[in-house]
């Protein structure tokens, strides 16, 4: 097989892995079987497509195939008791060269792809499992990719995705969009992994490099798909107007060593506009929707502030302050209030950031991170307390398990 060959056909199947995937789900009813019936497609693909070409339609082949692969699975497996069962279910299903089935595939987003967005991200498993399996059957990532990007040893990863399936089948989750009642919180769950996702790229919270691109773009590439299968969602549309924001500084966040630049030092000429651009029209879209600003819709509307201003001294902080006053009143947390904080610090001045700190001291989703240590370093250096500003700066380098970071906050102790 040439390589061009070769390329080609990973690169389609990379593409539509996850429309084969979520269509064949629905007919088998079980994502573990699916993906494997796809995958069997995207093998037979590999040994014909150099003696055949490449289909002019090669998705739609995919599709055929794995759709084939299942029915005979189906036949294999019925007992003459359900014979009839199964014919009743094949009428249902209609034809194998059933032309529904070649239009379903030449949408580029469908309800399919949203049903497995719901039972990858479902709450009956853990948050890693959803994470694990949604950048598995969603992102097309394979194991050892999840495995690089988490930091964790490969069977780690491969033993969470099969727990996963067999939770699902187990608990024999329906193939289907949720019903009304269950809407608001199976959607609260796809946009929890999709934001973890991107957190995770955008500062590492381990590892050699402090941001991973990579995981970023495709939580942006999961939530661009999401607003496009959930147009009138505000949350969605907030949650897309914060990624494309925050991707809009990418080139600018680490130098040309990968070593962190502070948002201070950031050059904003270099900041990507196309990005910021997309990111001011979906906060525009999630505010028209929304009858009340949710949780990341105020985050998108803190994003903008800094994308809109030229320069950081240009910054309205006092604006930030506000949306972090109703953020940490509508969604209370310590990272919020800690966020709230730095905010208060640009506003008030050091002192007045500071007292909001110390009342963070005795919370136990802090007390051993290195964020609270590294913002009360930032905000003694901004109050001349130089000696307390280094004594925190190295307590925060000590804490931090990324390299990148504990650099960056070594240099700044050291620069005291």
């Amino acid at each position: 097989m040439s390589t061009d060959i070769q390329r080609t056909i990973e690169a389609v199947w990379r593409i539509e892995s996850t429309k084969v995937t979520a269509a064949i789900s629905r007919l088998v009813r079980d994502v573990g079987l699916a993906e494997e019936l796809a995958q069997d497609a995207f093998v037979a693909a590999l040994e014909q497509w150099p003696q055949t070409g490449i289909p002019d339609r090669p998705a739609a082949w995919l599709m055929r195939t794995a759709r084939n692969k299942a029915v005979d699975r189906i036949r294999r497996n019925v007992t003459y008791e359900n014979k009839q069962a199964m014919l009743a279910r094949d009428a249902e299903l209609g034809s194998v060269d059933d032309p529904d089935w070649d239009r379903a595939l030449d949408d580029p987003v469908g309800d399919d792809i949203l049903r497995l967005m719901f039972i990858a991200c479902h709450p009956v498993l853990s948050m890693e499992a959803r994470v694990a399996l949604t950048l598995r059957l969603l992102g097309g990532l394979t194991t050892a990719e999840i495995a690089r990007a988490f930091l964790a040893p490969k069977p780690t990863i491969a033993q969470r995705i099969v727990r996963a399936k067999r939770t699902l089948a187990r608990e024999q989750i329906p193939f289907e969009t949720p019903p009304p009642d269950e809407l608001a919180e199976r959607l609260s769950s796809v946009l929890e992994v999709i934001y973890l996702i991107f957190n995770e790229g955008y500062t590492a919270t381990s590892g050699q490099y402090w941001l991973r691109a990579d995981l970023c773009m495709e939580a942006l590439r999961l939530g661009r798909i999401l607003v496009g299968l959930a147009p009138e969602e505000s949350e969605a549309h907030g949650l897309l107007a914060l990624m494309e924001i925050q991707a809009s500084r990418f080139r600018t966040r680490i130098d040309a060593d990968g070593n962190p630049v502070r948002l201070p030092d950031q050059d904003r000429r270099r900041w990507d506009r196309l990005h910021i651009k997309r990111g001011l029209a979906a906060l525009d879209r999630a505010r028209d929707l929304a009858p009340e600003p949710g949780f990341y819709l105020l985050q998108a509307e803190i994003a903008a502030c800094h994308a809109r201003a030229h320069t950081f001294e240009e910054t309205d902080w006092k604006e930030i302050v506000r949306l972090y006053d109703e953020l940490a009143a509508r969604y209370p947390s310590p990272v919020v209030e800690l966020n709230r904080a730095v905010a208060v610090g640009m506003a008030e001045g050091p002192e007045a950031g500071l007292e909001l700190v110390g009342a963070l001291a005795t919370e136990p989703l802090l007390e051993d991170s290195h964020l609270l240590a590294s913002v009360r370093a930032d905000l003694l250096e901004k109050a001349g307390r130089l000696e307390e500003a280094r004594a925190e700066f190295t307590r925060a380098a000590q804490l931090t398990q990324n390299e990148a970071e504990r650099q960056l906050l070594t240099a700044r102790a050291e620069s005291l």
